[in-house]
């Protein structure tokens, strides 16, 4: 069976959902809808002749449902419906895109994944001056591609699922839209002025990111696996204990990350779990438990979690895996979990750490561990973390340790290489999990990462292993970083601070990194959205912006940007298509269809 079209069925006016449907969670059998509604009621989703409902749950005044659809087919695709009370919301009618009906598709047993991925995408209008300042959103022109409203690309292979790799919302960097909405509520010339101040702020910015109507298509039919990073909170989110004592210090941080962690739960975290793992978290219990005749209301019991869970990390997992299809999908938290004390720095706390340990194994085709900051930056930029880390931790004395946290601090150095004790421990179960050590090796242990605003691949070399190290980079989707910093960012990452980097990290006594690395491919800065498929001769991935043509701003084109192509002997092609490739993804692509259930 091919992809659902034609046009959404009827509705009546959709006032009473406020937000989604998003499809989260799904494998051969199941699925989970989420969906945000103006008030306390039961929803439900009718998929062929099943039906599966759900009362909502309260937080803060907003009314929220997480609809688990069991017994489905594996490898079908199913269009569904979702009513509330009786009246049909989703589809909706009257829409300006004639985009195909949603629908479930569950996984194929035996198909190989195909997964999109990426990170950072701003909120703002799909016009002239939207993409003038913030380039063209490669969500959106993925989404019409898949819709068939840019034509052929109605043709283009689905992917499994879209993991997020943070920075969905922008909490610190407000758009125009979202400005006016804080203004309209309190006074901007108190702190924390235009940024995000409580729950109610989070629940509009959410409501800005997913409500455009190709993307919230998309995210009704296409299922999401995400993570946070630093710009879901604040930039630079716990860099350093001088950086967190600086924000504790301030009236209006403690307000910002109980409202940013308890509406990371609601809008993002319980749809990346399973059923069954959904069913031991602590505060889905209580929903599951719920049988009053009132709601219930979450919005005490989310304050104190978000609490507790910042103040104590190894209280609480954001991190997850999950197999699909003879593969392994782990998403680690690097930024919530971290140990910020000088003499016990981590990216990931003893818990966390021993939790990854344990999901580190072969025995799987590929194994991906998605991580919102790049395991390995370019090697240079990479020294010269380790350097300022080292610098800040006292190698130098007192006075090189000021210098440390400000060079950290001011140069955003606080990626996995200024953790130096994190990287090597997940390094190592890297280097035994591509050696067979652990478990036959699979083809590639692959990162992937987005948050610095450039896509590139790398890959280890000089290791003696059965399989291949690599680190995959799509970043942005939408938030491009100006012309002259593009050139800088290079200049830096890939130039001053290879020899620069290299001598810093020796002048502060840095043990050599357990491997070596080297760029393969890239940098490119353009908006855009990755999407990898394993093949039977390996790993294919490639990266597709959009592209406005004859003005059509609202509706641009997909187009590819790179292809990597990886086998047992590592990565055998890595290419930038043709202007006459660019222009099409087609012509390999499009006789490939979401396959027949």
């Amino acid at each position: 069976m091919s992809e659902p079209s034609g046009q959404p069925g009827s509705a009546s006016p959709a006032a009473d959902l406020v937000l989604g449907p998003l499809l989260r969670y799904v494998d051969e059998t199941s699925a989970s809808v989420w969906v945000e509604t103006r008030e306390a009621t039961t929803v439900t989703v009718t998929a062929g002749t099943s039906s599966w409902s759900a009362r909502t749950f309260g937080v803060h005044g907003h009314h929220y449902a997480l609809v688990e659809c069991t017994g489905l087919e594996p490898g079908s695709v199913t269009p569904y419906t979702v009513t509330i009370d009786g009246n049909q919301v989703w589809p909706q009618s009257g829409g300006e895109l004639a985009l195909p009906a949603p629908a479930i598709a569950t996984l194929k047993p035996g198909k190989p994944l195909r997964m999109a991925f990426g990170s950072c995408r701003t909120s703002v209008p799909h016009d002239e001056q939207g993409n003038r300042k913030h380039g063209v959103d490669a969500l959106r022109a993925y989404a019409l591609a898949m819709g068939g409203i840019t034509q052929p690309y109605g043709d283009l292979p689905w992917p499994d699922l879209v993991l997020f790799l943070g920075d969905q919302v922008y909490a610190d960097e407000t758009s125009e839209e979202m400005k006016e909405f804080i203004e309209s509520r309190r006074d901007v010339s108190e702190p924390p002025g235009e940024e995000l101040k409580d729950y109610e702020e989070y629940a509009h910015l959410y409501k800005l990111a997913w409500q455009d109507e190709a993307n919230r298509w998309l995210l009704s039919t296409l299922p999401s696996a995400m993570i946070f990073d630093d710009h879901d909170v604040r930039d630079d989110w716990n860099t350093s204990a001088e950086w967190r004592q600086d924000m504790d210090a301030t009236e209006w941080w403690h307000d910002r990350i109980v409202a940013a962690l308890s509406s990371y739960w609601v809008y993002q975290h319980i749809g990346n779990l399973s059923p069954e793992e959904r069913a031991k978290d602590e505060i889905w219990q209580q929903v599951l438990a719920h049988d009053g005749p009132d709601e219930l209301d979450l919005s005490d019991v989310l304050d104190s979690f978000a609490e507790r869970v910042d103040k104590e990390p190894s209280s609480y997992r954001w991190s997850y895996a999950r197999d699909i299809t003879g593969s392994r999908l782990i998403v680690v938290d690097s930024r919530a979990a971290r140990v910020l004390e000088e003499d016990q720095r981590s990216m990931l706390d003893d818990n966390e750490m021993a939790w990854l340990d344990g999901q580190m194994c072969g025995g799987v085709q590929h194994l991906f561990v998605g991580t919102s900051l790049p395991f390995l930056l370019p090697e240079g930029l990479q020294h010269l973390e380790a350097f300022s880390e080292a610098l800040a931790g006292g190698a130098w004395g007192p006075r090189g340790s000021r210098l440390g946290e400000k060079l950290r601090t001011t140069g955003d150095l606080e990626h996995w290489g200024a953790f130096q004790d994190g990287f090597r421990k997940v390094a190592q179960m890297a280097i035994e999990v591509a050696q067979g050590r652990r478990g036959e090796a699979p083809r590639t242990v692959t990162f992937l990462s987005g948050d610095v605003h450039h896509s590139y691949v790398s890959q280890v070399k000089g290791l003696s292993s059965q399989g291949t190290i690599l680190q995959a980079v799509c970043s942005p989707i939408r938030n491009p970083l100006p012309r002259p910093m593009r050139f800088a960012t290079a200049a830096l990452s890939y130039g001053i601070a290879g020899p620069l980097g290299a001598l810093a990290e020796r002048s502060a006594k840095v043990p050599d990194a357990p491997f070596r690395w080297r760029r393969v491919k890239g940098p490119w800065f353009d908006n855009n959205l990755a999407t990898l498929e394993i093949k039977p001769d390996g790993l294919e991935m490639w990266w597709a912006k959009g592209t406005v043509r004859n003005g059509s701003h609202d509706r641009p084109q997909l187009s590819r940007v790179a292809t990597v192509l990886v086998d047992q002997d590592g990565v055998t092609q890595s290419k930038s298509p043709s202007k006459s490739q660019s222009k099409s993804l087609s012509g390999r692509l499009r006789r490939r269809r979401r396959p027949a259930s």
